[in-house]
């Protein structure tokens, strides 16, 4: 299923299930969810790379990996970032009275938050609600997706079955994040759940590969956030183990697709956005080389707000890659091309008959940008958004 398309039934894997209710921080849909297991799974997470972390984000980190998760309680509207040693107390209380109503260990629930910065917790109101919450739980993704939405307009969910040797495995990506979104992670909230076997240092390195190729390689704005967090969840509860070179192959190529497919759904979904941008970088000097050039042609704003003005200004692609100081020579051995029309080669422009089709190429909402660098063998993809007024109107309201 396309993230956040079609009939709202996107189904689990075995032994999960999820909820969202309405606790009363948000006035018009739910603002708090949880993910439960049957049985206690293996866990991994990834964080932001921010020096200033939310307080769900460092309960999280002191517990992760792990292997005997139970439930992922997570709020929006209210961050609980920048909230000081009421911000620690109040995720402790809220991942208490989770642990008290599933009869499970504090140790055993992890947690995140979404929302405005610096805003503590209404954890009065969130505590009420939790008991209400864990007796409506369901097989269906986005009662939970539509929960920890903020600015996001659609939710976003997806579901992959893996036909592995001992049998049939499933993966289900659910995630939310609009705004504020930018690579090393931003304020994006990411769960992915699966009822395969794994271990948990397994379970931690396919989720940091993961990451590194889907939500590490997606911006909105060029700005990271105090909150994000990635969890891979996995509960065993089909006993399929990957076995065989085959068989870990195939449930790491499904885990990618999940990933990057809720990445692009992010940037798809950007604040104020009207069109993808997906720009991939071939025959750069290395991986690192083409990860920065990809990362840095989706975040200039001049970029942004030429793919919005459907403009074929590739002139600023260009630039992008001299300030990225590559070399005279490089630059004038590069292809650059846009919605599959060569703009610019062997240190020249194209401008020929073409450029009238580019120009109504230019109105698809998803603009392809193709860069060869022809020195090397590294290679990247990033997504990214245009730069509308809406953005700037959604963000300057945020508070209000």
């Amino acid at each position: 299923m396309t993230p956040g398309a079609g009939i709202f039934r996107t189904t689990l894997p075995l032994g999960f299930s999820v909820g969202g209710v309405n606790s009363g921080v948000r006035m018009y849909r739910p603002d708090l969810g949880m993910i439960v297991s049957e049985r206690p799974c293996v866990a991994a997470g990834v964080f932001t790379k921010s020096t200033c972390k939310a307080a769900p984000v460092l309960h999280c980190q002191k517990l992760l990996p792990a292997d005997n998760i139970k439930a992922v309680i997570t709020n929006s509207g209210e961050a609980n970032a920048g909230t000081g040693e009421e911000g620690i107390l109040n995720n402790q209380q809220m991942v208490d009275e989770v642990a008290r109503v599933l009869k499970c260990s504090s140790t055993q629930v992890l947690s995140a938050s979404t929302g405005v910065i610096g805003r503590p917790l209404s954890i009065d109101k969130i505590k009420e609600a939790i008991p209400a919450l864990c007796e409506n739980m369901t097989k269906v993704a986005e009662k939970f997706a539509v929960a920890i939405l903020t600015t996001d307009l659609v939710p976003k969910t997806i579901h992959k079955e893996v036909s592995l040797s001992q049998g049939v495995v499933h993966i289900t990506g659910i995630c939310k994040g609009s705004g504020m979104i930018h690579p090393n992670m931003a304020t994006m909230l990411g769960y992915l759940l699966t009822d395969v076997v794994l271990k948990k240092e397994e379970a931690q390195v396919l989720l940091r590969e993961a990451t590194d190729c889907s939500f590490n390689m997606v911006s909105v704005d060029g700005e990271t956030s105090t909150n994000d967090s990635v969890f891979l969840l996995a509960n065993g509860m089909t006993k399929v183990s990957l076995n065989t070179k085959e068989d870990f192959l195939l449930f790491k190529e499904a885990l990618f697709d999940v990933a990057i497919s809720l990445a692009k759904s992010i940037a798809r979904d950007g604040e104020g956005a009207s069109k993808l941008i997906e720009v991939e970088v071939l025959g750069a000097e290395d991986h690192a080389e083409a990860i920065r050039i990809a990362k840095s042609i989706i975040t200039s704003p001049l970029i942004k707000t030429a793919v919005h003005g459907e403009s074929p200004n590739w002139g600023r692609i260009l630039a992008r890659l001299g300030a990225e100081q590559l070399s005279e020579k490089v630059l004038d051995q590069c292809d650059i091309s846009m919605q599959g029309i060569m703009i610019f080669s062997k240190g020249a422009p194209l401008l020929n008959a073409e450029m009238e089709l580019l120009k109504k190429k230019l109105k698809e909402d998803t603009i392809h940008i193709h860069i060869h660098l022809h020195h090397g063998e590294g290679m990247a993809t990033g997504w990214g958004c245009d730069l509308t007024e809406k953005y700037v109107k959604i963000n300057a309201e945020y508070l209000s």
